[in-house]
């Protein structure tokens, strides 16, 4: 097996399957340069040059009711997250308009809990509306497990993209989350594509899973057609039951990132959580497969700023301004 062979196969049309077994052994095995390299041609033929930026809020924070064991605002955990109602309007529209200012192409309202409360949503509508009129930056939103009617309203009121990640593989998922199951993802994300949102789903990397599980949850988002596809790593948090999990070693991460462009190579690869333990904010993925982030003044980026991750892409002669 041939890793430049298989690049070539997938330029000319071929997509690598869950069956291509002796493909996905080979890409778990080969040299880390072999890998980054073939996963950079992929994203050069498949997306250019360009780089997706999007920044998140947290609309309302913490006191979630599910039991994700990676998640800081589930309340059967015990951290010290930050909890706090829906925001108002002109908090997020603060934050939406400076980001637009800065050059980020995305943005969107993120919600704790598995679905916000009739009156939450309503008031989201509202925001939604008036960002829609104020600003030019794309919307997305990440609020849950949502109604049929619920998307409509959202796409009516000028959301365009919709996060719902799968976190894991549909092996793995039990071991992560018991009140919601992996069948409930996959709904939500083909309620949210009927109502004509495009879906941004992903997952996390480091909860206790192999590669082959994070293989397989490859292959469920390329079933699934996303085109913008987050990695998150996740750094272990105090008072969750993955507290005292290892992190991954960066060229664990770097080579999770090019075997998810190879199999998904027309999606955005998009690095999320976990970039601070990558060095210099995973220049070395954004070279090997990955040619989306998110970005901003946050926890998910933890370090990193608009402006230190436009002009690190800038040396490299990736484009931030022009779709």
């Amino acid at each position: 097996m041939d890793t430049d062979r298989i690049v070539k196969r997938i330029i000319d049309g071929y997509r690598i399957r869950r069956e291509d077994r002796s493909i996905t052994e080979h890409l778990k095995e080969c040299s880390l340069e072999d890998i980054l390299t073939g996963a950079d041609t992929l994203r050069a033929e498949y997306k250019g040059e360009f780089i997706d930026l999007c920044s998140i809020i947290p609309g309302k924070s913490g006191n979630c009711g599910e039991d994700c064991k990676f998640c800081a605002q589930s309340a059967h955990n015990h951290t010290q997250c930050d909890i706090h109602e829906l925001l108002d309007f002109e908090t997020i529209y603060k934050e939406a308009s400076s980001n637009e200012k800065q050059g980020v192409h995305r943005f969107a309202i993120v919600n704790s809990g598995r679905c916000p409360t009739d009156a939450d949503f309503d008031a989201l509508i509202k925001i939604y509306e008036k960002l829609s009129v104020k600003t030019n930056i794309s919307l997305c939103a990440s609020l849950g497990l949502l109604t049929q009617e619920q998307f409509d309203r959202l796409y009516s009121a000028g959301v365009r993209r919709y996060h719902n990640n799968i976190e894991t593989s549909r092996s793995y998922f039990k071991k992560i989350c018991t009140t919601h199951s992996f069948d409930d993802k996959i709904e939500n994300i083909k309620r949210a594509k009927k109502a004509g949102l495009e879906v941004c789903s992903g997952g996390i990397i480091g909860m206790g899973e192999g590669m082959d599980d994070r293989i397989e949850m490859a292959f469920d988002l390329q079933e699934l057609s996303i085109r913008s596809i987050p990695i998150n790593a996740l750094i272990p948090i105090k008072g969750t039951p993955l507290e005292k999990l290892k992190q991954l070693s960066e060229e664990e991460i770097l080579r999770t990132v090019a075997i998810f462009r190879f199999i998904n190579p027309e999606a955005d690869i998009r690095l999320a959580a976990g970039r601070s333990l990558l060095e210099n904010d995973g220049e070395r993925a954004f070279a090997g497969g990955a040619n989306a982030t998110i970005t901003g003044d946050m926890l998910t980026t933890s370090g990193s700023t608009i402006k230190s991750d436009i002009e690190m892409l800038g040396r490299m002669g990736r484009d931030v301004v022009s779709k």
